[in-house]
């Protein structure tokens, strides 16, 4: 027990932020395309009721990751996991800013989806390094990267496309990608060797069975599905309306309300400190309210644009806390299957992510602006109604 401890206590501060930064990093991958979807769709002539399939693709890629390759974590050395995967991810993203077709580029993207599911090895490696004191706080930072990384992706795609072409993001991009790979190689200290020794499809069935005994797990994943259905209702259609009169912003303009949206981090740092206490299950509600009422402001965007990056901030925040609660709840159920937990839950999250993306695009090119966001409040309405039930039914007791 005192070895495990110790092994658990491994991670300084700077640990911390360097998984932080590398999570970021990783993530940006799959949300680079969002404000720049108008432009790839013209280079690949791809109409606005389709071009969603650019960033839902990247999703079913990420959503297949997350079930066949986070599992690992549980199976083999974390630490050997994220550098393997760092290194094709960084390969894939090559593919994508080369591609000559549409298919290279949809493979392109499948595959860059795939690989940054390396995003939850960081996140399961990070808890199984902390201790239980600290294990929220540690998890907490660490997504907060992944928020930076989620939300500034639009901003530096957005400036890099309007300097050098969408391509150049997917390329620098990779070159960053295998820096940061050299630089984890260097520095991550060694993780415990798992203490599983169960073949790959068991450990596959037994996410299911983890399912089916813990409501808990289950109810939070489901949650998980609906928030980031949400998030990408309004962030994937977000550029149509704003690159089009009366608007018309510039790639670059329309990527800085992504630094709106990294007020998130807060969010997440503030969830994760407050699950340590045990107050994890009315932060969710707290944050859930936030997220359905940020729609209003949002839908009125027409009038002031100051109004939407009122409703993303109060949003993003709302959303990344969720985000952080469910995790710190579902990470204390087997410390022995972190690994399995992560990518069960995120794998809820990949088919939200997946769904919202197609079915903003194609509410936007039937409804506009004012059917995405009625769309993104009935999501959040859902969201609040499944917490107000598990709440009821106890499941945040004694956790």
């Amino acid at each position: 027990m005192k070895k495990e401890q110790e092994s658990r206590n491994k991670l300084s501060s700077t640990h911390v932020i360097l998984l932080a930064v590398a999570c970021g990093l990783a993530v940006a991958n799959v949300y680079y395309a969002q404000p720049l979807l108008d432009t790839m769709g013209a280079t690949f002539r791809i109409d606005h009721a389709e071009v969603g399939i650019i960033v839902t693709v990247s999703q079913i890629g990420y959503g297949i990751g997350l079930l066949l390759l986070v599992p690992l974590g549980d199976l083999v050395d974390g630490r050997k996991l994220i550098l393997f995967q760092f290194l094709l991810l960084g390969s894939f993203l090559f593919i994508t800013g080369l591609a000559t077709s549409v298919y290279m580029l949809l493979a392109g993207m499948f595959l860059v989806g795939l690989m940054a599911v390396v995003t939850q090895a960081l996140v399961a490696y990070a808890a199984n390094m902390a201790n239980d004191r600290t294990r929220g706080r540690v998890v907490g930072t660490v997504t907060g990267g992944v928020v930076i990384g989620l939300l500034l992706a639009r901003t530096v795609a957005g400036g890099l496309t309007q300097l050098a072409g969408w391509r150049s993001v997917y390329l620098i991009s990779a070159m960053m990608v295998m820096a940061m790979s050299i630089i984890l190689f260097r520095t991550l200290p060694a993780s415990s060797k798992p203490k599983n020794a169960v073949s790959y499809p068991r450990l596959l069935r037994s996410i299911f069975v983890l399912f089916r005994k813990n409501p808990l797990f289950l109810v939070r994943s489901l949650m998980a599905m609906l928030i980031f259905a949400a998030g990408q209702v309004l962030w994937t259609p977000m550029v149509l309306p704003l690159s089009q009169p009366p608007f018309s912003l510039s790639h670059t303009a329309i990527g800085m309300l992504g630094l709106a949206g990294a007020t998130g981090a807060v969010g997440a740092a503030k969830a994760g400190s407050l699950s340590d206490r045990g107050h994890a299950g009315w932060a969710s509600g707290i944050a859930l309210v936030l997220m359905l009422i940020s729609w209003l402001p949002m839908a009125l965007m027409f009038h002031s644009l100051w109004l939407l990056i009122l409703g993303i901030i109060i949003f993003d925040m709302g959303l990344q806390a969720v985000h952080v609660t469910n995790q710190s709840l579902i990470l204390k159920i087997d410390p022995e299957a972190r690994s399995r937990i992560t990518g069960g839950y995120m794998i809820f999250y990949a088919i939200g992510s997946a769904t919202g993306s197609i079915a903003s695009t194609m509410t936007f090119a039937h409804w506009g602006w004012n059917g995405v966001c009625i769309l993104g409040a009935v999501i959040g309405a859902m969201a609040f109604l499944l917490w107000w039930w598990s709440e009821q039914s106890g499941f945040t007791k004694n956790k």
